[in-house]
């Protein structure tokens, strides 16, 4: 059985099947940016990663020098526990791109 390289999401965008995870890196997270500065060079298209984990600095500072067009890459977050209630999810979405210097669909 071949597995898939990619979703098709319900509005016809496609996700990458396989992407590369941020968790938590060291205090300044320098190794998560050059980590995903490596993963995107290497051709990775989706890099997930979370407000909670701290780095989304690091995340968005390393799509920027990657050079690739935004819209080649795929990037997921996770909504924090603290983030649950219905009026804290578009704040917590705001968060995320802020700190990933990222705008919303681009």
């Amino acid at each position: 059985m071949e597995l898939p390289t990619i979703f098709t999401l319900n509005n016809g965008l496609t996700v990458p099947s396989v992407g590369i995870g941020t968790f938590q890196g060291e205090s300044d997270n320098s190794k998560v940016k050059e980590a995903v500065k490596l993963a995107l060079s290497l051709g990775y298209r989706h890099i997930d990663g979370a407000n909670a984990y701290g780095n989304e600095k690091e995340i968005g500072e390393a799509i920027k020098k990657s050079g690739i067009p935004r819209e080649e890459i795929f990037v997921t977050s996770k909504l924090a526990q603290t983030w649950h209630e219905p009026g804290d999810v578009e704040r917590a979405l705001d968060l995320s791109l802020k700190n990933l210097q990222l705008e919303y669909g681009k």
